[in-house]
């Protein structure tokens, strides 16, 4: 299945993929894209690379990137027009990634609606610097209200690489993982690759995303993509990407 798509070295064709369900495309709002020809930049390579669909995600982490519906959705409808004016064909669409503090918790406890991923899987990240106290609790009151909680590359927080069984114990609870295309390609670094390929085995992840921010995310996928190396690790994935 997988032969052709190892068929050069010079071109990539994700579009067995589909769907990128993780990225910061969007101008102007978070610490992703800056403008409107950047953006459409980004993803004219994502149509050149078979992609057919992104959902943008942008942070919504309060006193960082104080993002909402406000700001989110006039910049998906802005980039929506300039695709078209460009000639980019290429579906779009926006969600969020929240990060997993008081104000998130705040938003569940009061039953706010949240930015989807396709009606019903939420996006959801931590500190790079330690792990958020609410993660559980929050896991929990998502799938109550009737959500999919989806945590964004699993693999990038280093206080858990000695704990495998923790993921475990948020897969039970009903979380799903979504595994960074650079991370696997080593651009973060050995030891998150190395995780990220132990998580890989055990059939931990179900989502894949670039999680693509600026010109040097566009430029390690560019060249991790042509590598036969890449489609092997994404083809054990059980990808839900399509389905999104």
């Amino acid at each position: 299945m997988f032969s052709s798509l190892f068929r050069s070295s010079l071109a990539i064709d994700f579009a067995f993929i589909g769907v990128d369900m993780h990225s910061h495309m969007l101008p102007g709002i978070d610490d992703g894209a800056v403008t409107v020809e950047e953006s459409l930049g980004y993803f004219k390579a994502m149509q050149q690379w078979g992609y057919h669909k992104c959902i943008c995600t942008p942070h919504i982490f309060r006193g960082v990137h104080n993002n909402s519906t406000a700001t989110i959705l006039p910049a998906l409808e802005k980039m929506r027009t300039a695709l078209v004016d460009a000639s980019i064909d290429l579906s779009i669409d926006a969600a969020a990634e929240y990060m997993v503090d008081e104000s998130f918790m705040d938003l569940l406890n009061n039953n706010s609606p949240l930015l989807t991923i396709a009606d019903k899987y939420v996006l959801i990240e931590m500190s790079y610097a330690a792990p958020s106290p609410y993660l559980e609790n929050a896991i929990f009151k998502l799938n109550i209200q009737g959500y999919k909680p989806i945590l964004a590359h699993p693999e990038r927080y280093s206080y858990f690489h000695h704990q495998l069984d923790y993921y475990d114990r948020l897969l039970e609870m009903g979380c799903i993982f979504q595994v960074n295309l650079l991370s696997l390609s080593g651009y973060y670094g050995m030891p998150v690759k190395k995780f990220a390929l132990k998580m890989l085995k055990q059939k931990m992840f179900a989502l894949i995303g670039t999680d693509l921010h600026h010109h040097n995310h566009k430029d390690a996928i560019k060249a991790f993509g042509v590598t036969k190396e890449c489609y092997e690790m994404i083809r054990q994935i059980p990808l839900l990407n399509k389905q999104l």
